[in-house]
């Protein structure tokens, strides 16, 4: 058995050649059972999300016809494949697989979807009986590297989304967040993705406020909120210790007199902003206010760089551990070769046992002595065992083939001392 990896990813391929070879989930089982029977693939899994398609595969011939199957069964031409496609057989393949699922070769450095998505792609083969002992084990790795990378290495700890940093600093304030309430101006994806993440960080209560009400409603029944329209954010405004604002208003929406007069509703308990819309939401002079942590997109960038690059430093140390990691499995796929070898040997003594023994107790039924029989059955069961090896040692001798010796004198662990004098 091979191994074998083929895609395309953000790097190699255009978004209309990604959405040309996207599998959706419910498209998988049919997918990979068609693959399945194409000549050579004995195990298979697709892993397709927005950034990249790619098929694992393990194959009982390099020859196998992966780019042939996906050129037919996603109509695209195979000069376009080849433009973007990228193949890794075996060590490589294990490698790739490893960065992937460890974020190292995600469009955002250590993002960790990727290994949700991965465990998907992994039970939906697993489901549909696509997967032999040699895709099962390398992805079951792959999931245990991950974890070693997130837990020894700092790759996903630092924030590299401006929602998601924006809920980072929320938290840095204030701590805890179940306390607190959430004001979100807008309803776009940032402040969708800014929701998502405060509502895993158990939010207390959460405010959608949006030009059209019903798409503000829309977004807080996902996230349990409570919708209002943005004339409304006046009665809500010093309710609110987190204020997230990306509209798409020409004008700011939070002029420094609502936000004054909010701060002395509150008692000059703190409130924490973060306007990310161009042109802002916010006016600028709000950051001068007392009990007001008011921070810009272009604050967000800086955060958002900066820790970038403690991510490129994590990656090296999770390169290191990936290294250790791709030996390690490959270790255990090179010993798959002696597992036919190993199976032959023990079925080959044992049959030589079976047949010895019958013979040993038909001698002990005919009345023989059953001291003489074991001896009897000892000394011809070494002789049978040793008779084939012996004989090919003796022409290998013959043949001045001292590294059949040698292999031989290390198979069983014939040290110096065993030798006769």
């Amino acid at each position: 058995m091979q191994l074998i990896a083929f895609g395309i990813n953000h790097n190699t391929a255009s978004v209309d050649v990604r959405e040309r070879l996207s599998f959706s989930e419910h498209q998988l089982p049919e997918a990979l059972n068609d693959l399945r029977k194409q000549a050579t693939i004995e195990e298979a899994l697709i892993l397709s999300t927005c950034n990249r398609t790619e098929l694992y595969c393990g194959v009982t011939s390099a020859e196998c016809k992966v780019i042939d199957w996906l050129s037919h069964y996603r109509e695209t031409s195979h000069e376009t494949l080849q433009k973007a496609l990228y193949v890794h057989p075996s060590q490589s393949a294990v490698r790739h697989l490893l960065r992937v699922a460890s974020g190292l070769d995600s469009m955002i450095l250590g993002e960790p979807q990727i290994l949700g998505q991965l465990k998907n792609a992994y039970r939906i083969a697993q489901k549909n009986g696509a997967l032999g002992m040699l895709l099962s084990r390398l992805f079951q790795h792959s999931f245990s590297v991950a974890k070693q990378v997130r837990t020894d290495t700092a790759i996903s700890s630092s924030p590299v989304s401006v929602a998601f940093a924006a809920v980072r600093l929320a938290q840095q304030i204030f701590g805890d967040l179940k306390p607190r309430t959430a004001l979100l101006i807008g309803a776009g994806e940032t402040i969708e993705l800014a929701a998502r993440h405060l509502r895993e960080n158990q939010l207390g209560r959460m405010v959608v406020a949006n030009r059209t009400l019903e798409r503000a409603r829309q977004l807080a029944m996902n996230m349990g909120g409570y919708a209002i329209t943005l004339p409304e954010i006046d009665d809500h405004l010093a309710e609110a210790d987190v204020v997230i604002a990306s509209t798409g208003s020409p004008t700011a929406i939070l002029g420094v007199e609502k936000v004054k007069q909010a701060i002395k509703q509150r008692k000059r308990r703190p409130m924490f902003i973060v306007d990310i819309a161009v042109p802002r939401d916010v006016e600028p002079a709000v950051g001068e206010l007392d009990d007001v942590y008011l921070y810009t997109v272009d604050d967000m960038n800086d955060i958002i760089q900066e820790n970038l690059r403690s991510r490129e430093q994590a990656a090296l140390q999770a390169e290191e551990i990936i290294d250790t990691q791709v030996e390690h499995f490959m270790g255990w796929f090179h010993s798959l070769g002696a597992v036919d070898t190993i199976r032959d040997l023990r079925t080959h003594a044992q049959d030589t046992q079976e047949q010895l023994t019958e013979k040993a107790l038909n001698m002990l039924a005919a009345g023989k002595d059953p001291a003489e029989v074991v001896q009897i059955l000892s000394h011809r069961l070494t002789n049978t065992l040793l008779h084939e090896p012996c004989v090919q040692l003796r022409q290998a001798a013959g043949n001045g083939d001292d590294e059949f010796l040698s292999v031989t004198r290390q198979l069983f662990n014939l040290t110096s001392s065993n030798k006769t004098s």
